[in-house]
């Protein structure tokens, strides 16, 4: 690491040299030297001294913030070459879209810790769109979602088919035809939708294009579970992933809505940065995630028949 950076950055943290300098196991001297060679090196002035603190220039400013990303990205290297020569270990920041991160991804995360207990898996929830952000921003090594709409500097990688029904509570009108509702008759009705952003948003508003309509009425709510309550209580339809109301439908509380075109079929996808090396922690959670996807898959295969 720049030791100049590393001191820049003790020094603008503390607001004092002598604090920076026991951090650090430096002399005070030794600690001015260091910011004196980057302040030249620049050709600005980073900090402003007086006896009591030390504050920072606009450019110091500008400095201590790519400095850090600098050190984070020094700590990310070391733990990368750490891992080369031992076994799959250390943290691992996962993000997952609603859908699979609330429905599949435990089963995974289970296995993975029988396997590999050294790996600290850190898991993040949230729409297909801010995970892509958030490893954009290197906040998440990995992300699985089931939006296409990715974006730049990320590639995708293709991890199993979804299905997406039309649901309805019990008591709902719909809720025993067994002929295909016309789609007017289904844009009469209010329908629970999650956020723009959302995998299963964009799902939804493709099939509204597709059938030509624009329902009445769209209430927007922030989580699935929310969505399928608001759904069991009476309040219009929804279309979700077979896999988050597999619990609903077996109690009877949630019942499917037939219509044209349906299931609507998506995929779930791996999300990495592009040219970004994986390390043995990845790779373990990878292999992991793709085998108990795919038992999972069959098993849900197998009750439907």
């Amino acid at each position: 690491m720049d030791i100049q950076l590393q001191v820049f950055s003790a020094v603008a943290e503390l607001r004092n040299f002598s604090r920076a300098g026991e951090r650090l196991h430096m002399t005070q001297p030794a600690v001015s030297q260091h910011i004196r060679g980057l302040e030249e090196a620049m050709g600005v002035r980073l900090l402003e001294r007086n006896n009591k603190s030390v504050t920072l220039t606009r450019a110091g400013e500008i400095v201590l913030h790519h400095a850090r990303e600098i050190n984070g990205l020094y700590a990310r290297m070391r733990e990368m070459i750490d891992e080369l020569v031992g076994s799959a270990h250390g943290p691992l920041a996962v993000g997952a879209s609603y859908t699979f991160g609330e429905y599949m991804l435990p089963l995974a995360l289970a296995r993975l810790h029988e396997a590999y207990p050294d790996i600290a898996p850190s898991i993040t929830i949230a729409n297909t769109a801010d995970i892509a952000d958030r490893l954009r921003q290197r906040e998440l090594d990995v992300g699985i979602v089931e939006g296409e709409e990715i974006g730049t500097g990320l590639e995708a990688f293709r991890l199993a088919e979804d299905e997406m029904v039309i649901a309805a509570g019990r008591h709902h009108p719909l809720a025993n035809e067994t002929s295909p509702v016309s789609s007017e008759r289904l844009a009469a009705e209010p329908w629970m939708v999650r956020e723009a952003g959302s995998g299963t948003r964009a799902a939804m508003e493709g099939m509204f294009a597709a059938w030509g309509i624009r329902p009445a009425r769209l209430m927007e709510l922030g989580s699935t579970q929310l969505i399928k309550e608001t759904v069991e209580a009476g309040l219009g339809l929804t279309l979700q992933s077979r896999w988050a109301l597999r619990k609903e439908l077996g109690l009877g509380s949630l019942r499917l809505v037939p219509a044209a075109g349906l299931p609507v079929r998506r995929s779930f996808h791996v999300l990495l940065r592009k040219g970004d090396l994986r390390t043995r922690a990845m790779d373990a959670f990878l292999e992991t995630l793709r085998a108990e996807t795919g038992k999972l898959l069959a098993s849900g295969e197998e009750t439907d028949r």
